[in-house]
């Protein structure tokens, strides 16, 4: 039988160039499910520092290069999260896709809006330079911490709960939702994956990439649901199928990518963030 195919697949904080970043299951990922429009939902990179990105980072968005080929026939929508914000104009050009704010559509008789989310995360909004520093130095941590990452991973989880993240996103998101006659609105920024409902309009989010709990959201026939990557399972498949010979490809580095993509080495974009 045949896998299902999705009408929409959300992937949402990947924070390409983290220490954590999962980039390599989301390959995976992106190679496993069958889906007709792709949304990613903000912060796939962590800052505008390209020399941050590793092989497994760079093999993503080649992932994505080729997902949005014209002849795959596949809608690939990148919606701006505030640590996207500044690589628009070069992300649109190097991967082929195009970058919304807000990004709005029709399934099923529905209205559905993607919005990142910290547009509703009052702290973020606030203090942008502060918010700015605490990711620089985040990111230094994360190359200080343990092979596992016990202790960025702690600090992201208290940070969501201190700020209460998920309910003042929650909130923002369905009164915006009522605002634009949205049915359902989909937002990431929490790390959390969650549903809610209120007064008919459904809420929600993706969840994240960086932690051992990887989320996305599919949309379909049967409505939406939150579903959890299983590395386990996926590695079995693999083994199964190739006896490990597509783990152990060859990464893709920026060299490879720019000649897959037809691209030039160029130093605006090697000086990205530096």
């Amino acid at each position: 039988m045949d896998p299902a195919v999705y009408n929409t697949l959300i992937l949402s904080d990947l924070h390409l160039g983290a220490e954590t970043s999962r980039a390599r299951e989301a390959t995976c990922l992106l190679k496993e499910v069958r889906f007709q429009r792709l949304i990613l939902l903000g912060d796939i990179f962590a800052d505008l520092n390209f020399a941050r990105l590793t092989k497994e980072h760079w093999k993503f968005l080649g992932q994505i290069r080729k997902l949005s080929n014209p002849k795959r026939h596949i809608e690939v929508v990148w919606v701006e999260g505030n640590h996207d914000h500044g690589l628009t104009d070069i992300m649109s050009h190097l991967v082929g896709v195009r970058v919304y704010q807000h990004y709005a559509w029709q399934y099923g008789g529905l209205r559905h809006i993607a919005i990142h989310g910290h547009q509703f995360d009052g702290f973020q909004v606030s203090n942008v330079r502060l918010s700015k520093l605490g990711t620089s130095l985040y990111l230094k941590l994360q190359k200080l911490d343990f092979k596992s990452k016990p202790i960025v991973r702690l600090i992201d989880r208290m940070n969501t709960r201190w700020l209460r993240m998920s309910s003042k996103v929650c909130t923002g998101a369905l009164h915006y939702a009522r605002q634009h006659d949205a049915n359902r609105i989909f937002c990431g920024h929490t790390h959390e994956a969650l549903q809610v409902e209120q007064n008919g309009i459904y809420y929600y989010n993706a969840g994240g990439w960086v932690d051992s709990r990887m989320t996305y959201l599919t949309v379909d026939e049967q409505g939406v649901q939150i579903h959890e990557f299983n590395e386990h399972e996926y590695r079995e498949r693999t083994d199964d199928r190739d006896s490990g010979q597509e783990r152990g490809e060859t990464d893709s580095s920026f060299a490879d990518f720019a000649d897959q993509a037809g691209l030039l080495e160029d130093v605006e974009y090697e000086s990205v963030g530096g």
